[in-house]
């Protein structure tokens, strides 16, 4: 009776762990195997004279112990050897010095050590899980992965992917304006993948440059076949991106391919990304037309370049300045960002502003943070911050009514003393 309760358990832990997922077979087949010598060795002192037969699909286990026939009497470790008259039971034709083997009744066991094949085992496969899903998501760094949203913490957004694995999105790397309920479908790119302790973490991102290049590898299948190669991306995420293209095929046009017939590529793209506005623009190896075209839609009239320093003065019309620096300073940060170039934009003065000053020539009295506060809003002279209200100057540079005060009275000074 205890050998049929012993066998029904044996196949109960079968049933529990051969449905795993992310497991194949034969390593299935591997880990029981060692689970099974692991009990033997603490029963018996060794596995080594022992062999294990498993089939996982019937349940079925036979474990076969060889041993030495020595002399009856002589038998010093009855677990390695055995008597020859013992061992005539079962063969009689066997001689002293060769091997016998005999089966071993998995019910011998006892309840207590099925017991502790069942802790065994479910140990080694939670760390077998652990490093499958280590090694897989580890694969897949770079990739572009969807999950089911789980739950929604201050700091990060706990998703599960197919397989129920967890997958996690930091609030930094979440773009500001995404709205999720429990139950969406969220898009984000594998940026990391921890260990720490043999527990791993995937950590994912939407707000990565690395998420857009892989939407438009899916987007545009120019750039998914290599005929379009993506040069670089500047982004600031839910705001405004800036991407710069190039053809290996000059028979195709890298910005309309990108953008599409009526913005059908681009609006995909642009949906994803909680409408950010996309500038898709050629690269070119010329700094000069390359920064021209990153200031876009601004008209350049001159610039001079440290290409050693990488830094560029840029002049432009007095109505085209507000157009490079862009709302709320996107697009000259863009820019920037996309050339790998400092850039600052200056006002090209006609002979009426001869006379007029540099906002950067009152660094000694007003300090940078501020003047650079003007500058953000376009006003890059003395002239055409006192040609703007005290009003529009402290709703468009956010600064304290004192501190604009203080800029005014500065710069009418300068004005009074010639």
């Amino acid at each position: 009776m205890a050998k049929t309760t012993e066998s029904i358990n044996l196949i109960d832990i079968f049933s529990e762990f051969k449905e795993l997922k992310g497991i194949d077979r034969q390593t299935f087949i591997n880990v029981l195997e060692d689970s099974f010598r692991s009990v033997i060795a603490k029963m018996y002192g060794t596995d080594a004279n022992y062999d294990v037969i498993i089939n996982p699909d019937k349940g079925d286990l036979e474990v076969y112990r060889n041993r030495l026939v020595m002399e009856d009497g002589d038998v010093a470790n009855p677990d390695n050897q055995v008597e020859l008259s013992e061992a005539r039971k079962v063969d009689p034709e066997i001689e002293v010095g060769e091997d016998f083997t005999d089966k071993v009744e998995f019910a011998s066991f006892g309840r207590r050590m099925i017991l502790n094949l069942r802790q065994t085992l479910s140990s080694k496969i939670l760390e077998l899980q652990k490093e499958n899903l280590y090694l897989r998501y580890s694969d897949m760094l770079g990739q572009v992965v969807s999950g089911e949203l789980y739950q929604v913490w201050k700091k990060e957004m706990l998703l599960l992917d197919e397989d129920n694995n967890e997958l996690y999105l930091p609030k930094q790397n979440q773009i500001p304006t995404d709205f999720y309920r429990k139950g969406d479908t969220v898009r984000a790119v594998v940026v990391q993948v921890d260990n720490k302790n043999q527990n791993p973490k995937i950590i994912l991102s939407r707000t990565s440059p690395l998420f857009l290049q892989r939407l438009f590898e899916q987007e545009v299948p120019e750039v998914h076949d290599g005929l379009i190669a993506i040069k670089n991306i500047a982004r600031i995420p839910g705001e405004r991106a800036k991407v710069a293209v190039e053809s290996f095929d000059e028979r195709i046009d890298p910005v309309g391919a990108c953008v599409g017939i009526k913005g059908a590529r681009i609006h995909g793209i642009v949906r994803e990304l909680r409408n950010e506005n996309i500038d898709v623009i050629n690269y070119t190896s010329n700094i000069n037309l390359f920064i021209q075209r990153a200031l876009a839609p601004a008209k350049i009239s001159s610039m001079t370049v440290d290409e050693e320093a990488k830094h560029a003065d840029v002049y432009l019309k007095p109505d085209e300045v507000s157009l490079a620096i862009g709302k709320g300073g996107f697009n000259i940060k863009l820019a920037c960002m996309l050339t790998g170039y400092q850039i600052d934009v200056y006002r090209e003065m006609d002979e009426q502003d001869l006379e007029d000053i540099y906002l950067d020539e009152f660094n000694d009295e007003i300090d940078q943070w501020v003047l650079d506060a003007f500058k953000a809003m376009g006003l890059d002279t003395a002239k055409a911050v006192l040609a703007k209200s005290k009003e529009e100057l402290i709703k468009g540079t956010d600064l304290e009514e004192e501190t604009v005060d203080n800029v005014i009275e500065v710069l009418k000074a300068e004005f009074a003393n010639d």
